[in-house]
């Protein structure tokens, strides 16, 4: 098993395909975009494929997150999400997108085998998307949402960063929203991995404002905290449920304690957090002709020094070199 020092044992991989993206959210990166990976520095889909073999047949992975970047922009997906729900035993699939293409991709990734979405929404108004993402391809993302659950892929997520002064006087229509078509929202505080550096405490609207936000339109009632297990959301029933909200506050309510997750990047590095400031290489052992053997053992050792905490509270924190967009959500 994949265990860290601390007794924690990390059963969730979340894979990046790729660290391109065809938005550019203010939050995570420029307008003007970033650097890309060569292709040549990137997994190929055989690699990607060799590495969650290992991860779901040798060291106890029983769910794969694909995400980016935007992983619908990687051309193998289906194929990569195909050859991992055939593996035995059969890990949970999702896919982590901004939903721009997902209205062609959907049919065919259901039929691949992907169990569900998370989908990326923060905002209603067409013109306040475009100033977030710099794009405009607010319609592609609503088709993208309701392909998704025509498809089946359900429940459909919706991923909501709400950020003050922008979009914060959203949190009761996008529930509203969300609820009328049984998606199910959770709102996710805003976290410093922007390209920019430019994230500050202040600018963040907490999960305590969010939350009461929401309760003066609706009432919320904490679902069975022992069900949450190592879940980011916090969970609430909506006006007595059976819909649900969610909101993870990866800052001021950290869940460190119970986090079961450990990420690939594109690149083939093992990241142990989102905050981590350190990776440990699987590339190019890979390359190198490892063994499966040898590779687990590598793994292994990399998720033994997982720290207890992102210490975002601490003052020696430092805001991790690679944006999002490069680690993968």
């Amino acid at each position: 098993m994949l265990r860290d020092s601390f007794g924690r044992v990390a059963t969730d991989l979340r894979v990046s395909l790729t660290d391109k993206c065809n938005l550019r959210c203010a939050y995570c990166m420029p307008p003007e975009g970033l650097e890309w990976l060569p292709n040549a520095q990137l997994l190929t889909a055989d690699e990607v494929v060799r590495l969650v073999t290992i991860g779901v047949e040798r060291l106890g992975i029983t769910e794969v997150r694909y995400t980016g970047g935007e992983p619908l922009l990687r051309r193998e997906l289906v194929d990569i999400v195909g050859r991992t729900t055939a593996l035995g035993p059969g890990p949970q699939v999702s896919l982590t997108t901004n939903g721009i293409g997902l209205a062609k991709l959907a049919g065919p990734l259901a039929e691949a085998g992907l169990d569900r979405v998370n989908v990326s929404l923060d905002t209603l108004d067409r013109e306040v998307f475009k100033r977030l993402a710099h794009r405009d391809r607010f319609g592609d993302v609503i088709a993208g949402l309701a392909a998704a659950e025509e498809a089946g892929l359900r429940p459909v997520k919706v991923n909501t960063v709400l950020m003050r002064g922008v979009n914060d006087h959203e949190a009761v229509s996008l529930l509203r929203w969300c609820l009328e078509r049984g998606y199910e929202l959770r709102f996710i505080e805003q976290m410093p991995l922007d390209a920019q550096h430019g994230w500050t405490r202040e600018g963040m609207v907490t999960a305590d404002e969010i939350l009461a936000s929401l309760s003066a339109s609706f009432e919320l009632t904490p679902d069975d905290l022992e069900e949450r297990g190592s879940a980011p959301a916090e969970r609430f029933l909506v006006d007595g449920g059976p819909a649900r909200v969610g909101v993870i506050g990866s800052v001021t309510r950290p869940f460190c304690g119970s986090c079961d997750r450990v990420r690939l990047t594109a690149d083939g590095q093992i990241r142990n957090c989102l905050f981590a400031t350190e990776e440990s290489d699987l590339k190019t052992a890979l390359r190198a002709g490892a063994s499966d053997d040898e590779l687990a053992e590598r793994w292994i050792s990399a998720v033994s020094r997982k720290r207890a905490g992102h210490g975002i509270d601490d003052p020696s924190f430092l805001q991790p070199s690679r944006p999002m967009s490069a680690i993968g959500g």
